[in-house]
């Protein structure tokens, strides 16, 4: 046999799944055929999934839903409080707390000591590296 028909046939059982081969010119063949074959493969699971989105999202827009009169009313979102608190840092910081929950002291004190600590942390970094 040809030494063309065994390096064909070494391929051959390369690609069906079989023992890799151990001349150089068949592992470079077998290469180039692993380049040209796709990099991924559309899943159909995924590609139904998508199409079922896409027809149900269409659907929606069609119909959209029919507004109620009283809509946005008792939700207690336009009750809703915003709480916030100034405060300066030693060094020159200015720290600003937020919260729909009140603010007491003890949160600004904590919240302080944190930031506090946070800004010694990586002052401390930056002079190591």
């Amino acid at each position: 046999m040809s030494r063309r028909a065994d390096q064909s046939e070494s391929l051959e059982r390369a690609l069906d799944g079989g023992p890799m081969p151990h001349d150089e010119d068949t592992r470079q063949m077998l290469a180039a055929a692993g380049a040209l074959q796709p990099g991924y493969r559309r899943s159909p699971a995924r590609v139904r999934s998508a199409r079922e989105a896409m027809l149900r999202e269409y659907a929606r827009v069609q119909n959209p839903q029919e507004t109620r009169e009283d809509a946005g009313t008792g939700d207690g979102l336009d009750e809703l409080e915003l709480h916030r608190e100034e405060v300066e840092l030693p060094g020159g910081g200015h720290l600003v707390l937020t919260d729909i929950e009140a603010i007491t002291p003890e949160r600004v004190e904590k919240m302080t000591d944190r930031v506090e600590r946070f800004l010694k942390n990586s002052e401390q970094k930056d002079r190591q590296s």
